[in-house]
């Protein structure tokens, strides 16, 4: 598990607001939920169901999580702060109505403290349980005024993320002609190759179920398959989209990557901090995973104003904007992309709460 502490790339103290455990003996939850901030609005963040080796790590988890959704949120542009959850446990075996109703019960006692959302092992569907029990609920299925599926978003804001990066590196916000290395082509990576085709690029994927690789290629015969990640890092590629799981960015992959951009949806790419500095140094031109995969978060925040997908869309379509803007400020400052949004994070969520205050 990465350190607990501090901005998602460097160490300092931490400063969760709240943190509460969870435990209803009836139905078996065991819960965690943490605030880190509540200083542009009500934290909000995903309820992940993973069968943690035990409460330290789930602890450790919680907490980065919510620490790495307040740095989302604000760079987002939302007027919500970061939290996250974690349920204890196998979701296949132990996820019951009686347990996600007594979560409901927890995340409803925080009086709209705390927002919640799917996760890993939680779904549109759950949260519909969830629902049955507190008003904080997002993530909703369309059937009950949700926004349904987030990957949509999620990968229209990392191409987003991509276009600004390509306007960087080739002065044209277009990966016309670029050869794109996605590594994962579920939820969010076969939507990103679409948008990639669409716009001309030419791609290649990589994922560990054949499955997935199998609808890729019913769609797009053209697409180029790779075996595995290794042999993604090692192709020819000008732009590498991990779409995956985190740490793909580790002190064995930065040397041996061709691309000049690195832009995905995977969270936590960076394995550890100074990874971001070693990226900068072969003239590898980061996106930061948290700015470019908000769409998602973007999507499903919109369903507390009540959804409207256009006008989310519009609002993720801006990461373009802000992708850029990180780009500017890292060149003028003369530090990796992956600090300037930690800065640009920190400054809006300072500012603001300094009106705001404490969400009670």
């Amino acid at each position: 598990m990465p350190n607990v502490f501090g901005s998602p790339h460097k160490g300092t103290e931490p400063r969760h607001e709240q943190v509460v455990f969870c435990q209803d003996e009836a139905s078996g939850l065991r819960a965690i939920i943490a605030i880190y901030s509540t200083a542009l609005g009500p934290s909000l963040g995903g309820t992940r169901f993973y069968p943690y080796g035990s409460e330290e790590e789930a602890l450790t988890d919680v907490l980065n999580l919510s620490r790495g959704m307040a740095y989302k949120n604000a760079m987002a542009g939302l007027d919500l702060g970061g939290g996250k959850a974690v349920i204890i446990g196998d979701p296949a075996r132990d996820k019951s109505e009686a347990l996600l109703r007594a979560y409901g019960r927890f995340v409803q006692s925080l009086n709209g403290r705390y927002y919640t959302a799917c996760d890993v092992g939680t779904y549109s569907e759950d949260m519909d349980v969830v629902a049955r029990e507190s008003r904080f609920v997002t993530g909703r299925t369309v059937a009950h005024g949700g926004a349904g599926d987030s990957s949509i978003l999620t990968a229209f804001g990392v191409f987003q993320g991509m276009r600004a990066a390509a306007e960087t590196v080739w002065g044209t916000p277009s990966l016309r002609g670029k050869r794109v290395g996605v590594e994962g082509v579920g939820k969010v990576g076969h939507r990103l190759v679409e948008h990639l085709r669409e716009d001309g690029a030419d791609v290649v994927i990589c994922d560990v179920s054949e499955a997935a690789v199998e609808r890729v290629q019913a769609l797009h015969p053209e697409v180029d398959v790779v075996a595995d990640k290794d042999e993604m890092l090692r192709t020819e590629l000008d732009v590498y989209a991990p779409c995956a799981l985190g740490g793909s960015l580790n002190d064995d992959t930065v040397p041996v990557l061709s691309a000049k951009v690195v832009c995905g949806a995977a969270n936590n790419q960076l394995a550890h901090s100074g990874i971001e500095k070693r990226l900068a140094d072969r003239d590898v031109l980061y996106a930061p995973d948290y700015v470019v995969n908000s769409g998602g978060v973007i999507q499903v925040a919109d369903e507390i104003e009540g959804f409207n997908f256009d006008r989310a869309k519009a609002r993720a379509a801006g990461i373009y904007d802000t992708t850029r803007k990180i780009f500017a400020l890292a060149a003028d400052e003369g530090v990796p992309p992956a600090v300037a949004a930690d800065r640009l994070a920190e400054r809006r969520m300072s500012e603001i709460g300094r009106l705001r205050g404490i969400l009670l």
